[in-house]
């Protein structure tokens, strides 16, 4: 089987979609469909249903998946041997990471990167961190760089590089901000703006302020902190962000007995063979932390 019709069927397996698949893939979506035919024509049997506007893997098609997968796994794997034995730092990197990290911690290290390195690919990605885990484990991408799971994911090697306290924000005009002394159980009489549920920087919020017996009252949850910056900027609510990100168009309540902090680093498959591209980075983070900190 020809491994671009099997890496076409993968991706629209993954994202339920041949418009997704295409963008995924920098193809056109005809182009991703006469894949798609070209290998249900291969094996004599449909891969997927088409209902309305669902994209619904067969049971050929989830039959075929695991071992689609592998193959393409264990090609890429051979390149990244291939490249280790020429001894040269080139070729692709992909990266997943968050629009948090890509923004505000990762421009010194990739620009140290590509200056060293100008035969890698760089193959960046922004996404969820929980996705770029996902992505990682999948083998779609080589490292994400993320905000670290509070619990350890099986096969998924997790590097810490950057603590990132947080911290309670309102905008300098909210009434919280004039309390000269406030107590945590203040917040729940105002409305919050908090990171997404389904984000790990959300879990950490919600477990430290569940700890002192607050469940917030969320007016609106997004998964961009940039977003959120704005949102209290504006007097929206109050909420829990990077205390790297305070300004002067948000007030940090100093509020005693809660501490909240997220862990930021680098993670990749523990059964895959990194290639030297993703070494040679991994090589650079530790020296970006200690600048960060510095």
């Amino acid at each position: 089987m020809d491994t671009q019709l099997l890496a076409a069927f993968v991706e629209v397996a993954d994202t339920g979609s041949f418009t997704a698949a295409a963008q995924a893939l920098h193809l056109s979506q005809p182009a991703v469909s006469k894949r798609i035919q070209a290998l249900e024509a291969q094996i004599a049997t449909p891969l997927f249903d088409r209902v309305g506007r669902q994209v619904l893997l067969t049971d050929a098609g989830r039959a075929l998946l695991p071992y689609a997968r592998k193959v393409l796994q264990d090609i890429e794997d051979g390149r990244r041997a291939l490249s280790q034995l020429a001894g040269e730092v080139r070729g692709r990197l992909s990266i997943g990471t968050s629009h948090h990290i890509g923004l505000h911690r990762l421009p010194p290290v990739l620009s140290t990167f590509a200056q060293r390195y100008p035969q890698v690919d760089l193959d960046l990605h922004f996404m969820d961190s929980e996705v770029a885990c996902e992505a990682v484990l999948g083998g779609k991408l080589e490292l994400g760089i993320v905000t670290l799971p509070l619990v350890p994911i099986p096969n998924l090697d997790a590097r810490p590089v950057w603590p990132d306290p947080l911290a309670v924000v309102v905008s300098p005009h909210h009434p919280l901000a004039r309390l000269r002394r406030l107590a945590l159980a203040q917040l729940a009489e105002h409305p919050a703006v908090l990171p997404d549920e389904a984000t790990y920087t959300h879990r950490i919020v919600r477990q430290a302020l569940r700890q002192h017996g607050l469940e917030p009252r969320v007016r609106l949850a997004t998964n961009y902190l940039e977003t959120l910056k704005m949102l209290v900027g504006i007097g929206l609510g109050w909420s829990v962000l990077p205390l790297s990100m305070a300004d002067r168009t948000l007030r940090v309540l100093a509020i005693p007995g809660l501490k909240m902090e997220r862990m930021l680093g680098v993670v990749r498959h523990r059964q895959r063979t990194p290639s030297r591209a993703a070494l040679a980075l991994l090589d650079l983070l530790p020296a970006a932390a200690q600048h960060r900190s510095a």
